[in-house]
């Protein structure tokens, strides 16, 4: 990854003792937008690595998105096998607020990944420019992958509709068991999984089938929807996958820059991650920081779908995969070359 970022700020937080880094990726659109991922990782330095991604990520998102916004994330790493007591995450949560302060509204964080909206409270306390603090976006999340999923089966299986589908629900997590139950909603046929045993309860409660983590890698399915962690889609499970397409709230979904290749190679349609799963960031930018009504914000969020199926179109008509699409829509919203903005997911 080229270093194209507008701030990277690092600190190691006075009150925590814990490195925390800011990454400011773009304000071309508006301020930069991103959640903070307090998460384990080996070494300060992979938390700096991964913050720096997270946040062009986001540039892209927010542009393919249409909001009036830019790209930024924050982490709070953790060391490996450390647990965080009540007192020391919220010393962590403070340091951030007065590093995300310190960069004068050009950044607001949310809640991401190790992070909730009561963190989000504590963060409050020392800097203002905070969004997640109004209600849960996983539901808006849910809702806009379910758009997009609706977009997908139309263009793999036009006509057919969900009902009798086969979905394979990797991850039973808040987004993941809200997409299991609209899809049983809508007679699809689910098989589900998640790291942890005890979500059989939800798998059971939807009426779908439970199966391993390993084994939903390969079930025969029609569409494949990670909805845990990323990095998921290695050259392996690519390799292994029985489906049609893969479409998912996961974020960071593909473990290479080939994979979307590998996955087009395979005759398999991906809608790209950071385009499926921006119901969050509309739900911040628009419910919570604009202020827009209800019924405003569902027909953004169900606008998702339509933006997929754009993005199919367009891949189709030049000769190139979904993420490329993605990209090049970005770069023109961005006002970019197709290059840059190909660099920051």
């Amino acid at each position: 990854m080229s270093f194209e970022h507008e701030h990277l700020r690092v600190a190691r937080g006075p009150r925590s003792g814990l490195p925390i880094a800011v990454a400011v990726h773009s304000t071309r659109l508006g301020p930069a937008l991103g959640g903070c991922r307090l998460w384990e990782y080996p070494s300060w330095e992979d938390g700096i690595r991964d913050v720096l991604r997270l946040a062009a990520a986001m540039t892209v998102k927010c542009a393919v998105a249409g909001l009036p916004t830019g790209g930024g994330k924050s982490v709070i790493a953790v060391p490996p096998g450390h647990r965080l007591d009540a007192g020391r995450r919220r010393a962590a949560l403070l340091d951030l607020g007065d590093l995300v302060d310190s960069l004068g509204g050009r950044y607001r964080t949310a809640e991401d990944v190790g992070t909730s909206t009561a963190d989000m409270a504590v963060v409050r306390e020392r800097t203002p420019h905070v969004l997640g603090l109004a209600g849960e976006p996983a539901e808006a999340t849910a809702r806009g992958v379910f758009a997009a999923l609706e977009a997908t089966v139309e263009r793999v299986a036009a006509g057919t509709g969900l009902a009798g589908l086969r979905f394979a629900v990797s991850g039973l997590g808040q987004v993941g068991s809200r997409l299991a139950r609209m899809l049983a909603a809508r007679g699809a046929r689910v098989t589900a999984t998640d790291v942890d045993p005890a979500k059989q309860a939800v798998a059971a409660e939807v009426g779908a089938r439970w199966a391993g983590p390993r084994e939903v890698l390969t079930a025969p399915t029609d569409v494949f929807v990670p909805a845990g962690v990323g990095g998921l889609l290695t050259a392996e499970v690519i390799a292994g996958l029985r489906c049609r397409a893969v479409v998912g709230p996961a974020n960071n979904q593909l473990a290479t820059d080939d994979a979307d290749l590998r996955l087009a190679e395979r005759g398999i349609l991906w809608a790209p991650d950071f385009v499926a799963n921006a119901g969050g960031a509309l739900y911040a930018i628009l419910r919570e920081g604009d202020g827009v009504d209800a019924d405003t914000l569902d027909a953004r969020v169900r606008g998702i779908g339509d933006t997929v199926a754009e993005l199919f179109a367009r891949a189709e008509r030049d000769g190139t995969t979904p993420l490329a699409a993605a990209r090049a829509l970005a770069a023109e919203r961005l006002g970019t070359e197709p290059a840059v903005a190909a660099q920051a997911v």
